[in-house]
């Protein structure tokens, strides 16, 4: 009878385990530092004490939900909130562009030196997500110079903005990279090379900023870009992809030819095509998708293996007519299937702060508005076994607790974890 027990327990456990999720390896937020998002906070621009104590807080917070990862925003708008010699500290830092305040007698470490040195928020930040076992995914924007609230002048006399504005165009209100030069590529890939000899960085990262997003029928400015270098291309549509596609294969090259054990990873738009435009694309109707407005084929960076992960934005919820969360889960699933290319989601616990201001409290109508829209959407990816991480968009209101979110991630990893290292032992 003894070992009866021992052999149901075993098969028990084991089609449990077996049915139960897809292994979630990746568990990250990002702290997004573009107009003091997540950090620094507006009160802590400028200084460095207020600066630590908040990252501080973060982590330690963010850790105690279980994540184990970072994407941490140092370059969003060819700034730095890091120490660079090519571009200039970031005015969300330090209050104004290319200024660093009164340097400080220590290291990053806060050991102490012979010598002075500004403070290096990167750094530091690895150092102390290293010490809580937390990876450092670093965030960069590529094409992207000012917002449209904020004009020019704020950007710095030694800005490569000012040093080359032939590189650059505006759109919108915004300046940005001209994507179609070699020469924006080729700065940028100075940019990560540098960032990744530099530091111990896990990820270099990019999110769905490529191409600007449209402005009405406000058309780009790049016409004159495309006559005098075409690359053999006709189509101005075909011809914008190429760019990108130019600058992500470079970047990836860039990256692990200088250490190979760092990933390149991007976080795009959550609908790469809507299926009644192309047969592949999803069963969606979203009025904007990476291909056509964006002019990133996430698709081919998948196939060719120029990314080692794609984190698609999925802000939506289960059962959204015009892009449903599980349908978009499943068709990114079913695009890295059988390549390199690891499949992790982006979840918005945002939405739920959102709801909170909201008027509308029905959960029929506002699904965000019963706190369970996370942990629903938690559930199903671990139904589906190409997806090995999640990442939460973004720290600040994630760590409100809006809608008890924070205790239903704290509990679901803890359940993960659990059933991670289940006993095998019998009864007695």
């Amino acid at each position: 009878m003894r070992v009866f027990r021992y052999i149901l327990t075993f098969v028990l456990c084991t089609l449990s385990l077996c049915t139960l999720k897809a292994e979630i390896g990746f568990r990250g937020a990002w702290i997004a530092t573009v107009a003091n998002i997540d950090w620094p906070s507006k009160e802590a621009v400028g200084n460095d004490s207020l600066q630590k104590a908040e990252m501080t807080w973060l982590l330690d917070s963010l850790q105690s939900l279980g994540l184990n990862a970072i994407i941490l925003q140092v370059r969003p708008t060819a700034d730095a909130l890091y120490y660079s010699e090519l571009e200039p500290v970031s005015h969300w830092l330090t209050g104004k562009q290319g200024e660093w305040k009164q340097p400080h007698p220590t290291s990053p470490q806060g050991e102490e030196t012979d010598f002075q040195i500004p403070w290096d928020p990167l750094e530091w930040t690895i150092f102390q997500a290293h010490k809580r076992d937390m990876e450092v995914h670093v965030w960069l924007n590529p094409y992207r110079v000012n917002l449209a609230k904020t004009d020019t002048s704020m950007i710095s006399a030694d800005h490569i903005f000012r040093r080359h504005p032939e590189w650059f165009w505006c759109y919108a209100r915004q300046w940005y990279f001209d994507p179609g030069l070699e020469e924006t590529r080729e700065w940028i890939c100075t940019v990560v090379q540098d960032i990744v000899q530099r530091y111990d960085i896990q990820a270099i990262h990019m999110d769905d900023y490529f191409y600007p997003y449209p402005s009405g029928k406000l058309p780009l400015p790049d016409a004159e870009t495309f006559q005098k270098y075409p690359r053999g291309f006709d189509n101005i549509e075909d011809w914008r992809r190429n760019n990108v596609n130019l600058a992500i294969q470079a970047i990836s090259e860039t990256i692990h030819e200088c250490k190979d054990s760092v990933e390149f990873g991007i976080s795009p738009f959550g609908v790469w095509r809507n299926a009644s435009v192309d047969s592949t694309g999803s069963a969606t109707s979203a009025g904007i998708t990476n291909y056509d407005d964006l002019y990133a084929d996430i698709r081919l960076w998948i196939k060719e293996g120029w990314i080692d992960y794609v984190l698609p934005q999925l802000y939506w919820e289960i059962g959204k007519k015009a892009a449903d969360y599980e349908v978009l889960a499943h068709w990114w699933a079913n695009e890295v299937r059988g390549t390199k290319c690891k499949l992790y989601i982006g979840m918005a616990p945002y939405r739920l702060v959102e709801s909170q201001k909201s008027k509308v409290e029905s959960s029929k109508s506002n699904p965000w508005a019963t706190g369970n829209e996370i942990g629903r959407q938690m559930k199903l990816n671990r139904t589906i076994e190409e997806i090995s991480g999640e990442c939460f968009y973004s720290t600040r209101p994630l760590l409100r607790n809006p809608r008890h979110v924070c205790d239903t991630i704290r509990l679901i990893y803890k359940d993960d974890r659990a059933q991670e290292t289940t006993d095998f032992l019998p009864w007695e």
